[in-house]
């Protein structure tokens, strides 16, 4: 999964400013909602195939793509 993919899959979520999200982007800073990010993980699942876990610990674009290169 890239910062691209999931760039695009936040475009689903609302009108970002697709260009200043990064790696230390947080989703709490962009306006998402524990349920919106909920979402965003189960889209992110489908598009990898990883299972990511929803304990609050991935705050990040950042920590999302660690994440799932560290357990493909």
């Amino acid at each position: 999964m890239t910062l691209e993919q999931i760039k695009g899959l936040l475009a689903e979520f609302g009108d970002f400013d697709l260009g200043a999200i990064n790696e230390e982007t947080k989703f709490q800073d962009i306006g998402l909602d524990s349920l919106d990010v909920v979402d965003l993980i189960m889209k992110i699942e489908e598009v990898s195939g990883v299972t990511v876990p929803m304990d609050g610990n991935l705050k990040t674009v950042g920590d999302i793509l660690t994440y799932i290169a560290s357990n493909k």
